[in-house]
């Protein structure tokens, strides 16, 4: 089940994986049983795979965060990643180290998760999503096509954000360097919906099922239960 063409340093393979050309799986790695990994697949040291997992061509699990002097922080992180059994992971998806991943989850063709993020059961991380260091996705959340999360944000269970919808981090964009203290992505509390194509400014609050209309610049927190739309978002109702 493992082709002659992959490279296979790791010994803790589960029965039944099918591990195909190409591939890469590093000495530390486990790996469940009865997984599928594609051609070209890069599996790191440290990374957890669960059973039934499936990864697609040309994913990377297991990359290390680097600065390359660029960066206003320092990379903080844990080499492991952890990913639950019967997920799925897409075409050339790259998953940083200190990433934890729960069951039955999808990360879709070309994702990016940072380090230092985890993300529930059952929740779907659609095409080309960003999501940056230090984020906190719960269970059955949904996540479309093209939207960036950026860092230190916290996205409850059951939330759903559409395609192309931006957050952001800091409101003095970088000018006194990085701190914890000020970085602070939106909270998105549990049932809230964003429409598509809206911006998320920092620190604020998407309260308890509310809903962000499309298109829409949310400046300011949102109470639980009620619709806001335009730019800047206001509010226009209570949901019953």
């Amino acid at each position: 089940m493992i082709s002659s063409h992959a490279v296979v340093e790791s010994s803790e393979i589960g029965a039944n994986t099918r591990i195909q050309e190409f591939a890469v799986i590093r000495a530390g790695a486990k790996i469940g049983a009865n997984v599928v990994i594609h051609p070209h697949v890069v599996i790191g040291d440290g990374v957890e795979i669960g059973d039934g997992v499936e990864i697609f061509p040309g994913a990377v699990i297991g990359k290390e965060p680097k600065g390359a002097g660029a960066l206003s922080r320092t990379p903080v992180f844990e080499r492991l990643v952890r990913i639950g059994n019967n997920s799925s992971i897409g075409p050339h998806a790259v998953i940083y180290y200190d990433v934890r991943i729960g069951e039955n989850s999808l990360i879709g063709d070309g994702a990016s998760i940072r380090e230092q993020c985890t993300i529930g059961n059952k929740t779907v991380i659609g095409r080309q999503v960003t999501i940056n260091y230090n984020v906190r996705i719960g269970n059955s959340v949904k996540i479309m096509d093209n939207s960036w999360m950026a860092g230190n944000m916290d996205i409850r269970d059951g939330a759903f954000i559409s395609g192309g919808v931006f957050t952001s981090n800091d409101n003095e964009i970088g000018k006194h360097g990085y701190s914890d203290a000020h970085v602070l992505g939106p909270i998105i509390e549990e049932g809230a919906m964003i429409g598509v194509g809206a911006k998320l400014l920092p620190n604020i609050v998407i309260g308890k099922n509310a809903v962000v209309g499309a298109g829409s610049v949310v400046t300011k927190s949102v109470e639980a239960e009620t619709v806001v739309m335009g730019v800047p978002a206001k509010f226009v109702r209570k949901i019953s």
